[in-house]
C-alpha cells in the first residue's frame, strides 16, 4: 500500500514537504530534496496533508493514494499529461484514471495539482509501495 503519511503541500511554496513536527502556531517542514528544515507559521500558510485528500466521485470519494496507484498502473498506455495542458485534455485523462469522478466538483485546477504532486513524488521514487506488500 502506498504511504503518503507526512507529505504535505504548503500554500505559497512549490513542491511538497515532509512534516517533521508541529506546534500550535505552525509546522516544522523538511524540504524533500535537501533535508533542510524550517518552521512554517499557520498565519502565513495553509497546509494540506496528502493522506487526508480524497477526490469526489458520484457515489462518494476516492483517496489520493488510489488515484496515484491508478496513474502508476496506466502510465505505459496512458502517460501523465503535462499539468499545463488544456482543461479538456486534463479531463479526458482523469476520466481514464478515475472514471466515476464528479466533474462538477473535481475541477481542472484539482487535476493539475494531482498531476504536479504525482510527478514530484514519482520523480523521487517516493510512490513505491512497501516491500512487505510486494512479497505477499
Amino acid at each position: 500500500n502506498m504511504d503518503l503519511t507526512n507529505f504535505i503541500a504548503v500554500s505559497g511554496m512549490p513542491g511538497l514537504f515532509r512534516m517533521v513536527g508541529n506546534r500550535p502556531n505552525g509546522l516544522f517542514i523538511e524540504e524533500i530534496d535537501t533535508g533542510k528544515r524550517k518552521f512554517a507559521p499557520t498565519r502565513k500558510h495553509q497546509f494540506t496533508p496528502l493522506e487526508s485528500i480524497s477526490l469526489f466521485t458520484f457515489e462518494d470519494a476516492t483517496e489520493l493514494t488510489k488515484v496515484f496507484q491508478s496513474m502508476i498502473d496506466q502510465m505505459e498506455d496512458n502517460p501523465v499529461p503535462a499539468p499545463n495542458v488544456s482543461s479538456a485534455v486534463l479531463r479526458e485523462y482523469f476520466l481514464d484514471i478515475l472514471p466515476d469522478h464528479d466533474p462538477d466538483r473535481v475541477h481542472p485546477s484539482d487535476i493539475k495539482k494531482v498531476i504536479k504532486w504525482f510527478n514530484f513524488l514519482n520523480e523521487r521514487d517516493l510512490l513505491t509501495t512497501q516491500a512487505s506488500d510486494e512479497e505477499e
